[in-house]
Order: structure tokens, then sequence, then C-alpha cells
């Protein structure tokens, strides 16, 4: 048997919608081997057959390889929180690519798996991080991922997560955007994901406050979340670098300078007094990405 670690994420970072993300030093664990049947063992509650998403990757990957799949065991072991826009889906993908690249004999490539994980994701914007490791921006293009990563320095930079006690499922995110969105607001976007994608590639963290605004989908998905503005409003002013919605929500994320205490301790005494059933997580950067232990 074999066993993987898959860090968590968090996409967009504000403005980089469905194509930045960030590896988080949170993980799942997979332990699998090859079966003649489908067998699951999870606490969580998670599908036990060929639903299950970790399954049903593997399976997507052997049918495009045009190998015969057989069947899978795996165990689960989570600690990202699911539907709360870590990325907890995002390890199930990663996941699945890399079980059946190493039980198909080590024949896919990194960038094959990229580019095999974001065409069954969607966007590359959780399963590229998840895969590579440290702050990525990626696109997408005529089924080819291409990206650019960078590892995040724990000397220079760490974050902080306010995870809400419920659940937003990316299908009910994604439905509270508009259709449409004003040629200005797209213009607004597009800067700052240029400036935002420059602060990391150049370690400018002062840059981010401004390079996170966005006006495409935080502010709908804000909605959806009980206490997010003020929240976020609060990790500004104790002194975050940025505070962004994680994902499609509803954790909020802020990056904060390494060795960081005052955010941290105030933004959970003000969590525990207003919205008490909320959890605070100090975190770091995850640079190895998804790695067969």
């Amino acid at each position: 048997m074999y066993k993987l670690r898959a860090p968590a994420s968090s996409a967009n970072i504000g403005s980089g919608f469905d194509s930045i993300g960030i590896a988080l030093n949170l993980y799942n664990y997979v332990t699998f081997e090859e079966s003649d049947e489908i067998l699951v063992e999870c606490e969580d509650e998670v599908p036990k057959d060929g639903t299950n998403l970790i399954v049903d990757t593997v399976r997507k990957v052997y049918a495009q390889a045009g190998r015969t799949f057989r069947g899978l065991h795996v165990i689960q072991e989570n600690h990202v929180p699911m539907v709360r826009g870590l990325g907890s889906s995002s390890t199930c993908i990663a996941a699945g690519v890399s079980i059946a690249g190493k039980l198909m004999g080590d024949n896919l490539s990194l960038h094959d798996k990229v580019t095999l994980a974001a065409m069954i994701e969607g966007h590359p914007d959780n399963v590229a991080p998840a895969l590579l490791g440290g702050f990525v921006a990626a696109a997408l293009d005529h089924g080819e991922v291409y990206y650019q990563r960078k590892e995040l320095d724990h000397d220079r930079i760490g974050f902080v997560a306010v995870v809400p006690d419920f659940k937003v499922s990316t299908e009910k995110a994604r439905a509270a955007l508009p259709r449409e969105l004003p040629l200005q607001d797209a213009v607004y976007n597009l800067s700052r994901s240029a400036l935002l994608t420059a602060a990391f590639l150049t370690e400018n963290y002062g840059l981010l406050r401004i390079a996170t605004k966005d006006r495409l989908h935080q502010r709908y998905r804000l909605q959806l979340v009980t206490g997010g503005e003020e929240i976020l409003r609060k990790l500004l002013e104790l002194g975050a670098y940025s505070s962004t919605v994680s994902g499609a929500g509803p954790t909020l994320l802020a990056a904060v300078p390494a060795g960081d205490k005052v955010v941290y301790e105030g933004i959970s005494h003000f969590v525990s007094q207003a919205y008490p059933t909320y959890q605070v997580l100090r975190l770091q950067a995850d640079n190895a990405g998804l790695v067969i232990v």
C-alpha cells in the first residue's frame, strides 16, 4: 500500500478569480492499493462506492489512458474542512490523478497531473497548488494548463483563516454571481490580479491590500457568510496584509507578516465574542504540494 498527503488550498486570493491559489499546511491523507473491487474506508460521510471523488477521478484517468479500471482500496483521513472553501474536493482530485499515475507505473508527469486535474475540476485555481505547492497562477487553455509557481518563504509571510461552522457549496456560491459585469469591473480586476501575481513573485506583500481588491465575486459571496464583511474589515484593522474570501467561501483568509501574533490573537478574541462557533486557524504555505509519503 502507498500513502499520500494532499494540502488544502485557498483559491482566488481576492482578484485572481479561478486562476490563482495558495497551498496551505492543512492536509488530507489517502492510503491506497490496487484491488479487484471498490473499497472506501473513511470516518467522514463521503461516498463509499464508485461515486467517491477519488475513485471516480482514478476511473477517469484510466479511461483517458485507455486502461481498464478494476477497482481500488482507499483509506481517507480528512483534516481539511469539507465544503468550506479550503479545497477539500481538490485534494481528492489531486489524489485521484496521483494514485492513477502511480498504479499505472508512474507514467504521468507532474504537468500531466495538473492538466488532468484541472480538466476534471473545470479550473486550475485549487488543484494546481494542491499538486504543486506554494503560490500558483494558472490558466487552462485548449485542454492544457499553463502555470507559474513560487515557493513562499515562511520567514516572510503567514496566513490566518477564519472557518465558519456552516457549509457553502461551490454550486451555491457560483449561483450567487451575476451573469454579466460592467466593463469597468472587469478592468478593475484585471489590473489588480496582475498586481497580485507581481506582489507574490517579488515578495512585495505591502501591495496585497490593493492587489486583492475584487469586483467579480467577493461582494456576492459575502452575502452567504454571516459576519463575513465585518471579519474581513477587522482583519485589516488588526494589520493583515490582506483579507479575502477563501475560494467559494465561507472561510475567510488573511495574509499576515511571518510570526504574526497581533492579527491571530486579535481576530481569535473578536471571533470568540461575536461568532463563537467559528474556528480560527494559524497557517503557513505548503511548498511541497502533493507527496506520496
